[in-house]
Formats: structure tokens, C-alpha cells, sequence
């Protein structure tokens, strides 16, 4: 005997419930192996010593002295004490400065290399010599004193001005004295070593490019090299050491545990060689990253909060905090991932761990872009550029999810909940009256004609055509097709309208007045499609379910495969069909369209009919219908082919009119997709969500705006705009993958055309970004625009010049991109990691628009060969564009 189904089903739902618990712990388990794995420690021999020295500057946190922001003596008395449980010498760069750092560091027994700044304002060098002079007459624990700091690697004086500074000051003190400059610049001047007691010399491997790993024995190499030179001057190190974070310089990559490494390995080497050295530096001063960029803030052992940024001992990680970030990102991903494969237990496993992957991953992304600016001494500017770009992050992650829902879902679903296919004709009397119309605006006579006869072919009892023709001027346009209407019988009825309000809504809604009173459905067709002779008889049945108010085919084309430029903009259209409004259908929120569609005709009525506020006034229907109760039926099989756009600019034009639409509808019906109300979560979700590819249009337009400042302000302005951090460009740089991956993928599984076919397929799609963000945008702002017709026949502009003619603004933004990467590879070259990845981001922001350069040339370019003359209505599908359900899941499976 079998159990009764509610206990059947109890145990079930346990085990899915289980099952969606395992795989999510799962994946939280690899996402712990991650951190640990990105987090690795590194070994690396104790130290349990001194340090011969640090260089030290002594403001904190928030201290500028470009602002005149300078330490007390509180303050200056605190760093002295820490370091001296480190050390028993430090180096400062101007007494005159911090004129009371050698009286401070007499109680704490450290010895003072006291300098001198010196730069190109020669009233400030002479103050800073009389006061090196005076402090170290006056104070015994300054023990060496220094002239200058890079002077002449910075080029502020000639080195006889340098010289003269240098014998001034060892002739009226008792004190060592010399100058630093990095190694090169002593090879370069030997005279300068003739004037100094000794050496200082700066090695610092980072700033030559040198990968840590070889770092310390490059610094050996040239200390042994100024040996030979000057074998009878002692040298000291005055600066050596590793940035903990900043911006990688070559194959110089700065890091927490590459400094850590660095400096205990230092430290063992310097012991054993008895070396005399400073370590740059003892704390970390942000103030810094205005004069020479953000690596020059992390050169500190001790942060500035004068904290030891890592131990000495034991082994060395690179974040010592990735456990809890770890457990962050797990518990924030925990439940979003078991509902998932809970609710979606009907896709495959691979399906559920792929999503579950991506919900983890957006998790993490989200926990380390909280946590990593902390990681920076962000300015004021930094923090506003974050402010303002995390949620943009949180919108791409957004998108990411959403994108991979549909990726999951249309790949790896077991089958689909709501398939629908062509249906048996049922008797005559059984069947439908329907009323057929046709609205059309200054359309070529000959090809509205080739409509109307494959209508007239179709095999159906019970069914009249409209022709609605609103504000077409000409008469020697509209005549004909009057006459045409008359010629093919009573069935046919011609209207002109002129002049008539509401554009195709305003048509369409005279025609509803004007139908035939026994009409149940009102077809819908475009002016410009030939229908198959099925097309009535073979979906007319599904009406028979009260519920049923909407039953649409997909919109497809015709006489494209020889011409370039149709065949690319045919193949991108037929992507949407064949998978977004699939991945739509399951949750009965497809979108409908102004053609191949069939609409019960109490519902339209019963709703207000066509919408004439909106554009799209087909897509706002179909939302109204599902916001009054009923279902929606998409069959895919093509049941009509019409023409491609004619060129780029009536492509354009369409895709603008669809995205202007799309933001009337959405402003329009906002309360309806955010509150809860008749529209189910699933449709509230399509509606909502179904448009954020296009925002993403209008943000990448933003983004690019922004990015051409900000890479004007690096090349005009180095020092208030520094290169971007990676952590605004590694999200970014990870979405323009993953959505084209996404992409490519679907294709190929769903979309019956060659490689050739999806790649440009993809350069049409792209191309359209610019007209799309500019139609959300101003969707946003105005309330109506005017309806443009999308044009059919071909208009030939002249040349090259001609056909850039509609793509001007995407030309402009194109090279204000490519000089852009000039600019960048003229001053970082490839120095700087983030340099390189700012050049790749400004090439991907140039995609779109050198997309829209290739699909207006190919326009203008492509030929169209005669082709045979169309038949009343076309035969049903070839094999190779099948729609059936059988044709595309094998498609799929076999991809």
C-alpha cells in the first residue's frame, strides 16, 4: 500500500533540505581553503636582536608637515621610547625640523645621525645648516650629521653647490659628516666621496624594479661595488628596507610579508657582516603619499598607530586577520547559499554548486572590499571615490548574481516548468475569432504587401486584418496599400490615420474600436514580417484557458545570411528568444512584444488597452496583464520572420527607443515590482532586475567619463590623483570576464550559429551600449520622447566620413580612450601592476565604443545580393534555425 502523498513528501523535503545544507557547508568549507590558501605562512629565520637603526620622521597619523601639522614633543617623546626598545640609533632629516629630537633621545641613550634638508630654496638650506651646526655643537649624542638627502638624485643643486654646503658644515663642527645619495649617484659623482668622513648610501632593491626574492642580493652587490670604489671610506646603509603596501614597481611587489621577509632576512645578513645601516623606516607616515605616491607611506616597521605591523619571530602572513574575514564572508553566504539549493533542488548538482560558488564569491568580494581600505591611509578623496564606489561594486556583484542565475538556470535545469509548444489545430468551430493588426508609419509599400499576402495565405477560418497606417504624409505610400487591402477582400480593412495622437498605441487603440465584434483575440504583427500559415491555427488553442491572456513567439528575421551587417544584428536579437525569455517563461514574466503576439481581447480592453504614455507600450502591457492575474504563454518557434534594422543608426535608434521605454515603464510601475501586491516574487524579480544589464550600459558610461578624469588628473596632476588601488579595479576587472564568459557560453549552448556568427553577434550587441545608456539616462530624466519608426530600407551615406556619421559620439569617446592608454604607457609605462591594470580597464571601456565604429562600417560595407523573391509566407523553420524543445535541449546538452 502506498503512503499518502503529504507523508510521502515530508521525508522528501527533509532531504533536500539536507542535501541543500551539505553542498552549502561545502562551500563554505572551500571558501575557508581559499583564504587559507591565498594566506599562506611563510617560514623565515627568527630575530631576536637589535636593529642597527632606523631612519625616523616623527608625525602621526593625521600630520602634514605640507600642512603645518607637526608632532609635540609628548608625541615625539612616546616614538622615541618604542624605538628604543629596537634600537640605540636612529637618523632624522632635519633638526631644524625637529629641533628638539636630540635632547629627547639623550634619556632613552640613542645616538642621533642628525641631517640637514637642503632642496632648491636656498634661504631654507641656509637655516637648516646654521641649525645642524647649532645642534650638534650643542647636543653629545648627535654622533654623525648628514648634508642634504638625495639632493642630486633629485637634482636641486650641482654637486660643486653640494660640496660647498658639505665643507662648510664639516669645517665648523667636530662631527662626521657626509651626504646621502643612492648608489647610482655616487658611481656618478666620485669627486663627492673626496669631501664626506663617509658613505651613506641608500639601497633600496624595490625602487630598482628587483623581485623580493633577489632584493637583498642586489643591495649586496652594489654595497660591495661602492667597497671597491672608495675602499678607504667607511659606508653607512642610510636607507634600506621594503614597503608593505603601495603599488608594485616592475617585479618589485609590496607587501606585508614581503617586508617582514626582507627585513629579517636583512637583519641576519647585517649581523653576520657586521654592516653599519638605518632601516627605512621606523614608522609608517602617511603624509608621504602626497609627494611621491602611496608606496612611499608604508615603509615603517611599526604603522602609524605605532603598532609592530609583524612579528619577528615565528612564521609571516600576509593578513593574520583572513580567518575572521574567512568566517565573515561564510556565515554572510550561509543562508543566501542553502535557500538557493533548496529552492532550486530541480537544477542539477553542477548548476547548484556553480551558483553556490558565485553567491560565496560575491560574499567574499564584499567582505574584502569592506576590510581592505583599512589596510590604505586613505585621504579624504580616496574615501569619497569609495563611498561612491562600493555600491557600484555591490551593483556589479548584482548583476553578477542575476546573470548567473539565467547562466545556471537555462544550462543546467533538468526541464523546463513551463515548455510550450505548437499545439494540434482544433476543429473550425472551436476556433477563435481573431482580429489581426497591422500599424504602420511611412513604410515601403512593397514590403508592407509581402505581410499582407502571407496573412491572407493563412490557414485559418476565422481571423481579419487592420491595417492601421498613422500620419504617413505621402500619399503615393499609403495608396497603395489601401488598394492592396481592397484587392484581397472583405477580411482586410485599411485605415489612415492622419494626423493621430499616440503614436503605435494610438493606432492600435482606434483599431481596437474599429475590430470585428466577434473577435476573442487581437493578433498583433508588424508591418514588415511574413507569418507562417500556421501561425493562427497552431496557437489559438491555448485561449481556450481563461487564464491565458498573452501567448507570444519570438521575433526573428529573414533575407539576412548574405548581407554582413543584418546577419550580425539578426543573430544578436535571436540571443533574448533563445534564452532570456526562456529563463523568464519559467517564473511567467516573459516580455512582450509589438509582433508575433496574440492578446485575449476582454483582457486588453478590460486593462485600458494600449498604453499611450510609454513607448514600449507592448512590454508595459504585458506587465499589466500579469499585474491583473493572468499567464503568459512564450512558444519558441518561429512563426515569422521580418527585416533587420537597415543601418546603424536605425539600430541604434530602436535599441535607444527600447531602453527610454523600458525606464517610462519602470517609473511608471515602480510601486507595482517593489511592493507586494498581484505580481508574483519571480515577475517582480524579472521586471526589476530583467533591465539591470542595461544600467550597467549607463554605469559603464558613467565610469568612463569618470576614468578619463581620473587619468587626466594622474597625467596633468600626479600628485592629488594617484593610480587607482586594486581594489576598484579587481572587482571590475573580474565582472568584464565573468559577464563575457556568461555570455560566449550561452551562446554557443543556445544559439544555433557559428563562432564567426557569436563574435559578432557580440560586436553588435556591444556597439549598442552607448545608445542604450543614453536612452536610460534620458528614459530617467524625461517623462516622453517621440517615436522613432525603425527603418528597413537601406540609406546609403557617403564613405567612410558617411557612415561614422551616427556614431560620432562613440568616435570621440573611442579616441579619448586610446589616448588615454597613451598617456598612461608615456608616464607609468609598465612600472606599476596598477598602472597596467588602469591601461587594460580603459581598453575594455573602449570596447563598446570601437564595437559601435566596426557595426557602422560594416553597415555601410555590406552588400545586399538579390535573393529570391519571397514567397507568400514563408515554410516552417529549416532544420538548422529549429525552435522546437527536442532540437534546442539536444543543442544544449551536446554544448
Amino acid at each position: 500500500m502506498n503512503p499518502p502523498p503529504a507523508l510521502d513528501a515530508r521525508p522528501r523535503r527533509a532531504t533536500v533540505f539536507s542535501v541543500a545544507v551539505l553542498l552549502a557547508l561545502l562551500v563554505a568549507a572551500l571558501n575557508f581553503a581559499l583564504w587559507a590558501v591565498a594566506d599562506r605562512p611563510t617560514s623565515v629565520i627568527p630575530w631576536n636582536g637589535q636593529t642597527a637603526g632606523f631612519a625616523y620622521s616623527p608625525f602621526q597619523r593625521y600630520q602634514n608637515p605640507l600642512a603645518g601639522t607637526f608632532p609635540t614633543d609628548e608625541e615625539v617623546d612616546s616614538d622615541l621610547a618604542l624605538m628604543a626598545k629596537h634600537t640605540h640609533r636612529i637618523r632624522v632629516y632635519s633638526v631644524l625640523q625637529y629641533p628638539e629630537i636630540p635632547r629627547l633621545a639623550m634619556q632613552y641613550h640613542l645616538d642621533v645621525l642628525a641631517g640637514a634638508w637642503l632642496d632648491r630654496r636656498i634661504e631654507n638650506n641656509e637655516n637648516e645648516i646654521n641649525a645642524l651646526i647649532a645642534q650638534a655643537r650643542r647636543w653629545s649624542d648627535i654622533k654623525r650629521v648628514e648634508v642634504g638627502n638625495e639632493v642630486l638624485l633629485r637634482t636641486d643643486m650641482k654637486p660643486e653647490q653640494l660640496i660647498g654646503y658639505i665643507d662648510r658644515v664639516r669645517a665648523a663642527i667636530h662631527q662626521p659628516v657626509s651626504t646621502a645619495e643612492p648608489w647610482d649617484v655616487w658611481e656618478k659623482y666620485p669627486e663627492l666621496a673626496e669631501h664626506v668622513d663617509f658613505i651613506t648610501v641608500h639601497l633600496l632593491p624595490y625602487w630598482d624594479g628587483v623581485p623580493r626574492k633577489d632584493a637583498i642580493g642586489e643591495a649586496l652587490q652594489h654595497y660591495e661595488r661602492l667597497r671597491q670604489l672608495y675602499p678607504h671610506k667607511h659606508i653607512v646603509i642610510g636607507e634600506i628596507g621594503w614597503p608593505s603596501n603601495g603599488n608594485r614597481y616592475e617585479f618589485a611587489k609590496p607587501s606585508l610579508a614581503n617586508e617582514a621577509i626582507f627585513l629579517r632576512e636583512w637583519f641576519q645578513v647585517a649581523r653576520e657582516r657586521n654592516l653599519d645601516y638605518y632601516i627605512m623606516e621606523a614608522i609608517d607616515q602617511p603624509w608621504k603619499e602626497q609627494v611621491s605616491g602611496r608606496t612611499e607611506a608604508y615603509w615603517g616597521v611599526f604603522n602609524a598607530d605605532r603598532q609592530l605591523k609583524f612579528p619577528l619571530n615565528g612564521p609571516v602572513l600576509e593578513d593574520a586577520t583572513w580567518p575572521w574575514k574567512a568566517l565573515a564572508s561564510a556565515l554572510l553566504a550561509l543562508l543566501p547559499m542553502i535557500w538557493f539549493a533548496w529552492r532550486f533542488a530541480r537544477f542539477k548538482l553542477a548548476g547548484r554548486c556553480v551558483f553556490l560558488g558565485l553567491i560565496q564569491l560575491a560574499a567574499g568580494l564584499i567582505v574584502w572590499s569592506v576590510t581592505v581600505p583599512f589596510q590604505f591611509y586613505l585621504d579624504v578623496l580616496d574615501w569619497a571615490m569609495l563611498i561612491f564606489l562600493f555600491p557600484a561594486q555591490l551593483a556589479i556583484l548584482a548583476i553578477l548574481l542575476i546573470n548567473g542565475f539565467e547562466f545556471v538556470e537555462v544550462l543546467w535545469r533538468r526541464k523546463w516548468l513551463r515548455p510550450f509548444g505548437l499545439l494540434k489545430p482544433g476543429p473550425p468551430e472551436q476556433q477563435p475569432f481573431v482580429s489581426i493588426h497591422l500599424a504602420c508609419y511611412n513604410e515601403p509599400p512593397d514590403m508592407v504587401a509581402q505581410t499582407l499576402d502571407s496573412l491572407a495565405a493563412l490557414d485559418y477560418p476565422n481571423f481579419e486584418v487592420l491595417v492601421l497606417d498613422n500620419n504617413t504624409k505621402r500619399e503615393d505610400v499609403w495608396r497603395p496599400l489601401e488598394q492592396k487591402c481592397k484587392e484581397l477582400g472583405e477580411r482586410f480593412r485599411f485605415f489612415h490615420l492622419d494626423p493621430w495622437p499616440g503614436f503605435k498605441a494610438g493606432a492600435l487603440n482606434y483599431g481596437l474600436k474599429q475590430t470585428d465584434p466577434r473577435a476573442d483575440i487581437i493578433a498583433v504583427v508588424d508591418s514588415d514580417y511574413v507569418v507562417r500559415k500556421d501561425w493562427l491555427s497552431a496557437l489559438t488553442g491555448y485561449f481556450h484557458d481563461r487564464n491565458i491572456a498573452v501567448v507570444q513567439c519570438p521575433q526573428a528575421n529573414r533575407e539576412f545570411e548574405s548581407n554582413a551587417f543584418r546577419r550580425m544584428t539578426a543573430w544578436e536579437c535571436d540571443g533574448f528568444f533563445r534564452i532570456g525569455m526562456h529563463h523568464r517563461n519559467e517564473r511567467n514574466a516573459i516580455i512582450q512584444h509589438g509582433t508575433m503576439t496574440m492578446v485575449r481581447r476582454v483582457a486588453l480592453e478590460g486593462t485600458g488597452g494600449w498604453s499611450e504614455w510609454t513607448i514600449c507600450e507592448d512590454a508595459e502591457l504585458g506587465l499589466r496583464l500579469m499585474h491583473a492575474g493572468y499567464q503568459t504563454v512564450y512558444v519558441d518557434e518561429v512563426m515569422g520572420k521580418g527585416v533587420t534594422p537597415a543601418d546603424f543608426r536605425a539600430y541604434k535608434s530602436q535599441r535607444y527607443r527600447w531602453a527610454f521605454g523600458a525606464m517610462q515603464i519602470l517609473k511608471g510601475r515602480w510601486n507595482w515590482m517593489v511592493h507586494k501586491g498581484p505580481l508574483t516574487v519571480g515577475q517582480r524579480f524579472h521586471f526589476l532586475t530583467g533591465w539591470f544589464s542595461w544600467f550597467a550600459d549607463a554605469l559603464h558610461m558613467v565610469f568612463t567619463l569618470m576614468a578619463l578624469g581620473w587619468t587626466a588628473g594622474m597625467l596633468l596632476a600626479p600628485t592629488i590623483f594617484s593610480l587607482p588601488m586594486q581594489l576598484f579595479l579587481i572587482p571590475v576587472m573580474g565582472f568584464f570576464v565573468a559577464k563575457a564568459l556568461f555570455g560566449i557560453i550561452l551562446y554557443r549552448a543556445r544559439v544555433p550559429c557559428s563562432w564567426h556568427d557569436t563574435l559578432m553577434a557580440a560586436i553588435a550587441s556591444m556597439g549598442l551600449s552607448h545608445a542604450i545608456a543614453r536612452g536610460i539616462w534620458m528614459g530617467l530624466i524625461k517623462q516622453k520622447t517621440a517615436f522613432v519608426r525603425t527603418a528597413k530600407s537601406r540609406r546609403l551615406s557617403g564613405g567612410a566620413a558617411g557612415a561614422l556619421g551616427p556614431v560620432r559620439e562613440e568616435l570621440l569617446m573611442s579616441i579619448a580612450l586610446i589616448l588615454a592608454i597613451i598617456g598612461m604607457a608615456a608616464n607609468f609605462g609598465s612600472h606599476y601592476i596598477e598602472g597596467e591594470l588602469w591601461m587594460v580597464i580603459l581598453a575594455a571601456q573602449a570596447i563598446p565604443y570601437l564595437s559601435a565604429l566596426v557595426g557602422a562600417l560594416v553597415a555601410r560595407y555590406s552588400k545586399d545580393h538579390p535573393a529570391a523573391a519571397p514567397t507568400a509566407q514563408p515554410a516552417p523553420a529549416p532544420a538548422a534555425e529549429a525552435r522546437t524543445p527536442a532540437a534546442v535541449e539536444a543543442r544544449t546538452a551536446a554544448t
